[in-house]
């Protein structure tokens, strides 16, 4: 059996020329886009006139307006600002006022640098005038406002510098837009945030002409000059957010002017949006399990902590977080239950996570994030790693006040990606772990049990009797002594002596004859269990035949939810009579009857599934000998093997349509794992055993879950005894899938040897299991990159797998067609693809009608083999295509990190960056939410700072590399220091001698396509590795790039470089090219 596997291709890196400018020489050259994007200008900017005429400019600009007048406060100043038309006007003005300026080099170095760094200010001026009609007093107010700042700080010397790199750092902060795009697509949100950005502009100057007019002398000035740059911090940030916005909407429209080639794309994007305008909702959400307890008493010393540290109404920039912790039964859980529903009102959404293992919380997600909307289809509600992510995006954007209660949280590191990380609310969790309080909560209260009189209290207040009677009194305390005063052992008490209708002169004489072996120590806190158990024995001792039966099972499945369907379906293949009433209706209907109503269980009617408390369950697992345990265990065990399929006598693929039974019964198996180390319960049948736990496997690691995959593979390789079996072999294979999906090529090449040892000695040469081994070691060796033995051993699997007309051939043509575009030979791997028998007809919904996740992995693979043939909008196509599939069968798994990823340096290509790093932020949220996403993480992080240094974001660039290697440097602490390995990269300058000509566009394309795509290939690699019909022109364009001023697609080198053949230029790695 062999999961999707995918090789990580991607779109050659390559660098620009640059070319010097005629116009405005004293300014540093501009590359080539900039050149081109200045000519095209001018014509546009002549041209705006006549558009104006057209359009109307929005009242939005007019409130712009006035906003700009209130901030400035001086009359006479708005009507001077009115004197500078344009740029060229405002850098002739600043001429004159270099003589005034002190003799300071870095202040004269500054107002240098003013000009190209206004260009980006000219830039957004000419788009609003461009796309709005505005006519020339909008952009008069940007020019006329700098001016006058400039004036006023030139005149004040100790803070010129300042207002300069102020001036120039919001200039690169503005969003970077193509003036030469007359037909975009105006959208509200656009205009919106194009007038949001605009009114953020020149309100901060005019707080800076009003400043500079209220702090005339310099000891004022000095006083209020820190408060001015805070405030200029949070101009800032809050232009960064908007300019964002602004990129991504022009993107956006800028796809929809053209939408057959980005219709897939645009259909994620939209969706993406409709999450969040969901997410967005006034409504009030509270899943609380219960309502209030008319039996709770005291604890409000408690829950007045719980309200000082938590209470909206203590207004904080941080999450308020508050940790209660303690014994088990001593009534945490009451008492956060007790804090939500008091103050439900005060809390627009009150959430409640069940937090004891990383199964159950997955489940309280998947409820939430359907309560709240954010999931619609069932496979988005199966989702959980996305559910839990969209819920913290939730929490994150909720602007009202929320709470989110963790219960039972008593292994912190199940919280690690589940903790919001900011937000407007508060977060409580119960535990028993007193490391809380420090970490992940920053509060907390250590819960005791009652003391004495309390406890006595609570006790008299349960049954319903006098408490000033002193004789009630003195034998509450008797009783609330030997229970060691803990809430749930007193209420269980008080329930039983209600129930039985006995004075309380007579329960300790009951409970003594039934627990003859407590003596008074036993009597203490630490052994309450033993004393809720012999309250429980009373009721159990009465239970027999076919409810006995079901009761002694109850501790083996997870307490919360046991399917019905489980226990009738599983039971199917035991063949013992005792356990053939499991499989009747009326039967198991008689046999839950009986413990319903002495209520040891507990069910929902609505979806036939019981619960029943863990205590029970303990209590339950303490009465049996170890014997009866084996035994029962075994039962279970064979039961929850119902759910999911044999993966080890037959080569059988995905099995997607098992998942929703596999759903079902892994919280059980996951609960069984944990009751076997917990109780150290013997094994009657370590086969069975290690077979249910590699089934299980299997499950998780086509869900992805590797982590949880990794630790139940290997809790099976330690229970199988016979290290010769098929199951064994079965389980060592996986174990290499699991290292090979992680990166560990080399390491996954040992599991999948010794698994082929066994399958050779225990079956035929051409059976299937044979062809599915050295299906994965081809795997292996093509990641290690020895294609050659790769592509040998592939053939052997395609000639078994022929040869037996096995239905797994499609799987075989898959692979290979993807080692053979890792040998950069793309025509012939499109031509291996196509031989797939499911792919037969080859068109998009080919790939994706039978739901099988493999077939996304083709439809990847073909998006990377267009990539190749320089057919970039299909590769686009494909690629988007995959990644809606992905999402919706995988959720946020690692496959979708790789297809946002590949979606992402498409578009790069393409020339949406806006877009590009909006996946790429979706990306760094999915990853960082997975234990396993610490490689997409960094890779994501890289390339992210990539685009944000193209687009003149150094600072987040910077942020986003520093985060990339930090990763990198955790995953792989041998590479410190080495090059990043990444898609999109610059090339080392090539030495070659002149430039003959250019070929056309397609041919281009093509040759590009041929470049290697890592940075561990020398350039002797890159030479031998470029076909030789296309080797000459491939050093010409390697030469072109040697002029390199940024990073620059393959799609953006065709589109944009233009060369002057003619002149055949000498090579020169300082001299610039004319742009042409």
């Amino acid at each position: 059996m062999h999961g999707e596997h995918d090789t990580h291709q991607g779109g050659a890196g390559s660098c620009a020329a640059s070319c010097s400018s005629e116009e405005n020489s004293a300014l540093p050259p501009l590359p080539i886009a900039a050149a081109t994007y200045w000519l095209v200008l001018s014509t546009l900017m002549m041209s705006a006139k006549a558009r104006k005429e057209e359009r109307t400019a929005s009242p939005l600009w007019h409130r712009a307006l006035e906003r700009y007048r209130e901030e400035l406060n001086q009359n006479e100043d708005y009507q001077s600002v009115t004197e500078i038309a344009s740029l060229d006007d405002l850098l002739n003005y600043t001429k004159t006022i270099e003589k005034s300026l002190p003799r300071d080099r870095n202040a004269f170095g500054s107002l240098q640098r003013l000009g190209p760094a206004l260009k980006f200010v000219d830039d957004f001026s000419a788009v609003i005038a461009v796309c709005f009609g505005a006519d020339a007093k909008l952009t008069a107010f940007v020019w006329g406002s700098i001016r006058l700042m400039l004036t006023l700080a030139s005149s004040a010397g100790d803070t010129f510098k300042d207002v300069l790199d102020m001036l120039e750092e919001l200039s690169l902060t503005l969003p970077r837009l193509r003036t030469y795009e007359t037909s975009l697509e105006m959208d509200r949100v656009l205009e919106a945030a194009l007038v949001d950005v605009y009114t953020e502009v020149i309100c901060f100057y005019a707080r800076c002409i009003h400043f500079f007019r209220s702090h005339p002398h310099v000891l004022l000035r000095r006083g209020a000059w820190e408060d001015f740059r805070d405030d200029f911090a949070r101009t800032l940030k809050r232009i960064r957010r908007l300019s964002t916005t602004v990129e991504n909407e022009a993107d956006f429209a800028r796809m929809k002017c053209d939408r057959g080639k980005y219709d897939e794309v645009l259909g994620l994007m939209e969706k993406f949006k409709e999450t969040k305008l969901q997410e967005d909702g006034p409504k009030r959400y509270q899943n609380i399990p219960s309502t209030l307890n008319p039996r709770f008493w005291g604890r409000e010393d408690v829950l007045n902590a719980l309200q000082e540290a938590l209470s909206p109404e203590q207004k904080s920039c941080q999450l308020k977080t508050f940790a209660l912790y303690g014994m088990g039964g001593v009534g945490k859980t009451q008492i956060a239950l007790q804090y939500a529903n008091r103050h439900r009102e005060s809390y627009k959404t009150v959430l409640w996570v069940s937090a004891d293992n990383v199964i159950n919380m997955g489940q309280s997600f998947r409820e939430i994030a359907k309560l709240l909307g954010l999931s619609q289809t069932e496979q988005e509600v199966q989702d959980t790693q996305g559910c839990m992510l969209k819920v913290k995006n939730w929490l994150t954007e909720a602007s009202d006040p929320w709470i989110l209660i963790f219960d039972n949280a008593d292994n912190l590191e199940v919280l690690r990606h589940a903790w919001p990380t900011n937000g407007a609310g508060s977060v409580l969790l119960t535990t028993r772990d007193a490391n809380a309080v420090h970490s992940p909560a920053s509060k907390g209260f250590h819960v005791q049990p009652f003391d004495v009189a309390v406890g006595s209290e609570v006790l008299l207040n349960l049954v319903g009797l006098d408490c000033t009677s002193t004789s009630n009194r003195e034998k509450a305390v008797e009783i609330t002594k030997a229970l060691g005063g803990l809430p749930l052992a007193l209420t269980q008490v008080g329930g039983f002596i209600v129930q039985r209708k006995l004075p309380l002169r007579d329960f300790l004489p009951l409970y003594e004859r039934n627990a003859s072996r407590i003596d008074a120590r036993k009597t203490s806190i630490s052994d309450y269990e033993h004393t809720l158990s012999t309250v429980w024995e009373m009721s159990m001792k009465r239970l027999e035949g076919d409810a006995r039966i079901l009761f002694d099972m109850m501790p083996y499945f997870q307490p919360d939810g046991i399917d019905e369907i489980i226990l009738s379906q599983g039971s199917r293949s035991l063949h013992e009579p005792t356990y053939e009433f499991l499989q009747d209706d009326m039967d198991l209907g008689d046999a839950e009857e009986v413990l319903l109503r002495t209520s040891l269980v507990n069910k929902n009617a609505e979806n036939a599934v019981l619960s029943i408390h863990r205590l029970i369950q303990a209590t339950i697992l303490r009465n049996q000998s170890p014997d009866a345990q084996k035994k029962i265990f075994d039962i279970v065990v064979r039961i929850l093997s119902w759910g999911f399929p044999n993966t080890w006598s037959e080569d059988i693929g995905h099995q997607f349509q098992s998942w929703a039974n596999c759903e079902k019964c892994l919280p059980h198996v996951n609960h069984l794992v944990a009751q076997r180390e917990r109780h150290k319960i013997g094994l009657a049948c370590p086969q069975g055993y290690g077979e249910l736990l590699l089934r299980c496997s299997w499950y998780l690691y086509e869900r992805e879950c590797y982590d949880i995959a990794k630790s139940l593979i290997n809790a099976a390789l330690e229970t199988f005894e016979d290290k010769s079996t098929l199951s064994y072999a079965s389980a060592v294979d996986l174990l290499g899938l699991l290292d090979l999906d992680m990166n560990n090529p080399d390491k996954a090449l040992i599991p999948f040897e010794e698994a082929f040892a066994i399958r050779k000695r225990l079956l035929k040469p051409t059976d299937g299991m044979i062809a599915s081994s050295l299906n994965n070691i081809a795997l292996a060796y093509t990641e290690m990159g020895e294609l050659d033995k790769a592509y040998a051993t592939h053939e052997e699997a395609i000639s078994i797998r022929l040869g037996t007309n096995s239905d797994r051939i499609g799987n075989s043509y898959s692979n290979m067609s993807s080692l053979l575009l890792r040998m950069n030979k793309p025509d012939e791997a499109e031509n291996m693809l196509k031989r797939c028998p499911s792919l037969k007809d080859f068109t998009d919904e080919t790939f994706i009608k039978t739901g099988n996740p493999r077939f996304s992995g083709d439809m990847v693979l073909l998006s990377r083999i267009r990539i190749k043939q320089g057919r970039l909008d299909e590769a686009l196509r494909l690629a988007s295509k995959a990644l809606a599939f992905r999402k919706k069968l995988l959720g946020n798994r690692l496959k979708t990190c790789d297809s946002l990823y590949d979606v992402a340096s498409l578009l790069h290509m393409h020339g949406n960056s806006a877009s590009a790093i909006e996946l790429l932020s979706q990306l760094t949220n999915i990853a960082g939410s997975i234990p396993e996403g610490k490689g997409q993480l960094a890779r994501a992080y890289y390339k992210l700072a990539v685009l944000q240094h193209e687009r003149g974001r150094h600072e987040e660039s910077h942020t986003c590399k520093e985060m990339a290697e930090s990763l990198r440097a955790e995953l792989k602490p041998d590479a410190e220091g080495a090059a990043f390995i990444e898609e999109e990269f610059r090339w080392a300058v090539c030495q070659l001698d002149t430039l003959e000509k250019c070929r056309n566009r397609a041919m281009l394309r093509k040759s590009l396509a041929t470049w290697p795509q890592t940075l561990d290939q020398t350039y002797d690699h890159i030479l031998t590795a470029i076909s030789e019909e296309d080797s000459e022109y491939a050093m010409r364009i390697l030469q072109w790039l040697t002029f390199s001023a940024r990073l620059l697609s393959a799609e953006e080198i065709a589109e944009v470089v233009a060369i002057d053949v003619a002149r055949n230029p000498a090579f020169d790695p300082n001299k610039v090219l004319e742009d042409r």
